[in-house]
C-alpha cells in the first residue's frame, strides 16, 4: 500500500515532483514543518511523508509518547531534512519554536458507529491547549488542521489566536484535500478519464452533508447521468465511514488521510516558496457565503492565503446540496466558537 502511495505521490500534478531525486538543497530555504500527533495513526505516515519532501529541512515530531521512536525510525530515511523527537508538554515549545507550518493530526479516531461530531469533546481540547501554544511559541506558522471535526476545530483555533492576539485568517487551514482525494478517485472510476491531472472541487466543509463535490467542474469533464452524480457524491460525503465500517473497529482513515494532508502540506510549502498557482481546497475564513468559514478553492502564496476563489456556476444539484449543508455547518462553527470562549 505504502509503494501505491509514493508511485501516486510521484505522478500527482498538486504534489509536483514532491518525491524527485536528488534531494537537494541548493534551490529550496530552510523550512522547519511540525507534526503534532506524530505518534498516532495519521501521524505516523504522514511524518514519513514529510520526510520524503524535499522543501523541509527540519522535522519535528511531537505527541504526549511515543516520538522518539517514530522520529528515530523516520530519520534514517536518506533525505534532506534534519529529524527531531518531543514528547510531553515539557517538550512542546521546543517542537514549536521557529516552525514555518504547523501540521495537527492529533486526536482520537472514529470507532463504527461514531460521527465526528462524537469526537468533539475530546479532539475539541485538544485543539485548544495545542493552539494555545501554537500562539506563544511560533504565532507566525502556517497551521493546517487535520483534528476532526474541522467544521468546529478551524474556529476553535481562530477564537484562540484572537484571545492571543496573533489571529491571521490567511494562516489557518482546515484541510479538507482528503474529500477532494476522494471525489477524484471515484470520479475517475466512474467516469474512465486519466486521474493524473484530474480536477474536482469540494466545498462547504469536512464531514458528512457538509461536504460537497462539484462534479459540474470537473476536469476532464465526463457526460455522467444524474444518477451517477447523485451517487458519487454520497459516496464522497460517506468516504469516511467506508473506511471505518471496513477496517471494523480498528481505525478509520489514516494512510489515505496522511496522503491527504501530506499534499496539502506541500501546497503551502510552495505558497510560502513563491511558487505560483498553486491552487488547493481549503476550509478557511472566507465571505464566499454568509458563513465565517467555508471550504472552497483557495489560492496559495507567501502569506498563506492569497485569495479565495469563489464557488463558480453551480447546478441546480449543487444548488440543493448548498443550500442544504449551511445551517448544519453554521451549528458546527457556531458549536467550535462556544467551546473556545468556555472558561
Amino acid at each position: 500500500m505504502m509503494a501505491a502511495m509514493l508511485r501516486s505521490l510521484r505522478s500527482s500534478t498538486t504534489s509536483s515532483r514532491f518525491l524527485r531525486r536528488p534531494y537537494s538543497s541548493e534551490s529550496h530555504p530552510e523550512r522547519k514543518v511540525t507534526v503534532l500527533g506524530a505518534a498516532g495513526g495519521i501521524g505516523q505516515p504522514l511524518s514519513l511523508l514529510m520526510k520524503l519532501n524535499p522543501l523541509v529541512s527540519r522535522l519535528a515530531l511531537y505527541d504526549i509518547a511515543g516520538t522518539p521512536g517514530v522520529a528515530a525510525d523516520v530519520s534514517h530515511v536518506n533525505t534532506r531534512s534534519e529529524v527531531a523527537g518531543y514528547a510531553g508538554e515539557e517538550q512542546l515549545a521546543q517542537a514549536l519554536e521557529g516552525s514555518d507550518l504547523v501540521i495537527i493530526p492529533a486526536g482520537v479516531p472514529r470507532k463504527p458507529g461514531m460521527t465526528r461530531d462524537d469526537l468533539f469533546n475530546i479532539n475539541a481540547g485538544i485543539v485548544k491547549s495545542l493552539s494555545i501554544a501554537i500562539a506563544k511559541y511560533c504565532p507566525n506558522a502556517l497551521v493546517n488542521m487535520i483534528s476532526n471535526p474541522v467544521n468546529s476545530t478551524v474556529p476553535i483555533a481562530a477564537e484562540v489566536f484572537k484571545k492571543a492576539g496573533t489571529y491571521d485568517e490567511k494562516k489557518l487551514f482546515g484541510v479538507t484535500t482528503l474529500d477532494v482525494v476522494r471525489a477524484k478517485t471515484f470520479y475517475a472510476g466512474k467516469a474512465n478519464v486519466p486521474i493524473e491531472g484530474l480536477i474536482v472541487p469540494v466545498v462547504g466543509g469536512h464531514a458528512g452533508i457538509t461536504i460537497l463535490p462539484l462534479f459540474s467542474q470537473a476536469s476532464p469533464q465526463a457526460n455522467l447521468s444524474d444518477e451517477q452524480i447523485i451517487a458519487l457524491t454520497k459516496r464522497t460525503q460517506d468516504g469516511g465511514t467506508e473506511v471505518v465500517e471496513a477496517k471494523a473497529g480498528k481505525g478509520s482513515a489514516t494512510l489515505s488521510m496522511a496522503y491527504a494532508g501530506a499534499i496539502f502540506a506541500d501546497a503551502c510549502l510552495k505558497g510560502l516558496n513563491g511558487v505560483p498557482d498553486v491552487i488547493e481546497c481549503s476550509y478557511v475564513q472566507s465571505t464566499v457565503t454568509e458563513l465565517p468559514f467555508f471550504a472552497s478553492k483557495v489560492r496559495l502564496g507567501k502569506n498563506g492565503v492569497e485569495e479565495v476563489l469563489e464557488l463558480g456556476n453551480l447546478t441546480d444539484f449543487e444548488k440543493q446540496g448548498l443550500a442544504s449543508l449551511l445551517p448544519e455547518l453554521k451549528a458546527s462553527i457556531e458549536k467550535g466558537i462556544k467551546f473556545a470562549n468556555q472558561s
